[in-house]
């Protein structure tokens, strides 16, 4: 069963280049059933990606952001164990 999916134009363009580029580079043609298929299959495994792409903000940081959240960090000079941490959040 196929059902049509509208594109953007410029969406539709580059799958276009993309189908071209395959037919270039392998000497095989493919459909653009074909390849939407196949890129559906490999953002499929990499999901989280595809879902993280759709954020507000990304991380991992920039180098900028990074910095600055940085500067404001200083150290207390003891150490924190993770049985420290879940007495002082859970009592």
């Amino acid at each position: 069963m196929t059902t049509a999916v509208k594109v953007e134009d410029d969406a539709k363009s580059r799958l276009e280049e993309l189908q071209a580029e395959i037919r270039l580079r392998t000497g095989q043609r493919v459909t653009q059933q074909e390849l939407l298929t196949r890129l559906i299959d490999d953002a499929y495994e990499s999901r989280d990606d595809v879902i993280d792409s759709f954020r507000e903000s990304t991380v991992p940081l920039s180098a900028e952001e990074r910095e600055a959240m940085q500067a404001g960090r200083f150290s207390s000079g003891s150490e924190t164990s993770e049985d420290d941490i879940d007495e002082i959040l859970y009592g």
